[in-house]
């Protein structure tokens, strides 16, 4: 029996094997490449010159990376935490109120809509937005004027003070849709009798939004808080398309920055360890919430 046992093991690692190639090609190897250039002094066309650690040196005192680092991390506001708050109200009302009172097709309209960014290219969303944000003939600088309001009109992606805030705007534009998405999905699971037995005891809406449903969708939030948190870290188009890291580098984020060393300052090396060290982050996060989770989940257990 064993042996039979074995036998079919073996013969389902078979189809494992194109997996783990396709997983070696597309990110091991290209992660190690990466790693052996991030110790050179490279411009893309001659040999690299083994520099050893330099790049690395280079890096912690870098005050140009350290403010897109921290463009980055105040990008989280848009991207993650007020994503997250917000979804989670908009498909608590779409789910309760909206499928309710209007039916579920009404309710999935409304989700449709709030996704429909999530599917746009991001340099159609930049090009669109830009249009948006003109300071000249802007739809936004326009409306601002006819309602007479013309002191507030502004160059809001040419202005240093303004143009973190505006992409911020953007952003939550664009990001809202996911977290309503997969939220509504798992109000699905939330037993309605549980919900019925605690307005029997008297417990408020917020009551029992809080104790119950929070509680039993709290898988669905860390996902959404891990998966929001690491696109946050990788933006990058949406940036090229909007302000091209600027003015100056108010809207550098590291992955832009990183480009900029390969691409336009031909330092393949330096921006090899800009991306590796973003890579690392991104690692070292996405093992911590699944500690996190796995601890959670252990608790519950119990």
């Amino acid at each position: 029996m064993k042996h039979k046992t074995s036998s079919i093991y073996k013969g389902y690692g078979v189809f494992l094997i194109p997996g783990i190639i396709a997983f070696l090609v597309i990110i091991i190897i290209p992660f190690l490449v990466n790693l052996g250039i991030s110790f050179t002094k490279w411009s893309g066309v001659r040999a690299p010159v083994w520099i050893g650690l330099s790049n690395y040196q280079r890096l912690i005192g870098d005050s140009v990376f350290w403010l897109s680092f921290r463009n980055n991390l105040i990008l989280l506001i848009a991207m993650t935490v007020i994503p997250v708050i917000v979804g989670l109200l908009l498909a608590t009302f779409l789910f309760d109120y909206i499928a309710n009172n209007f039916g579920q097709r009404v309710s999935s309209f409304f989700r449709a809509g709030f996704y429909l960014p999530q599917i746009l290219p991001s340099a159609v969303i930049g090009i669109v937005w830009a249009w948006i944000l003109q300071p000249d003939w802007g739809v936004v600088n326009y409306i601002l004027k006819a309602i007479g309001l013309s002191s507030l009109a502004h160059d809001w992606l040419g202005d240093p003070s303004t143009a973190l805030l505006a992409v911020m705007v953007v952003m939550v534009w664009f990001q809202i849709g996911y977290p309503v998405v997969i939220f509504m999905a798992a109000l699905q699971r939330v037993e309605p009798e549980l919900l019925e037995a605690a307005s029997i005891d008297g417990a408020s809406w917020f009551q029992k939004f809080y104790y119950i449903t929070i509680h039993l969708i709290r898988p669905e939030i860390l996902v959404v808080i891990l998966t929001t948190t690491i696109y946050t870290l990788k933006i990058f188009g949406q940036v090229y398309v909007l302000t091209g890291g600027g003015p100056g580098n108010a809207t550098s984020v590291p992955s832009y920055y990183a480009y900029k060393q390969f691409f336009e300052t031909q330092q393949v090396g330096y921006g090899s360890t800009v991306s590796l060290a973003m890579a690392v982050i991104i690692v070292l996060l996405t093992i911590l919430f699944i500690n996190i989770q796995s601890r959670q989940e252990n608790a519950e257990s119990v």
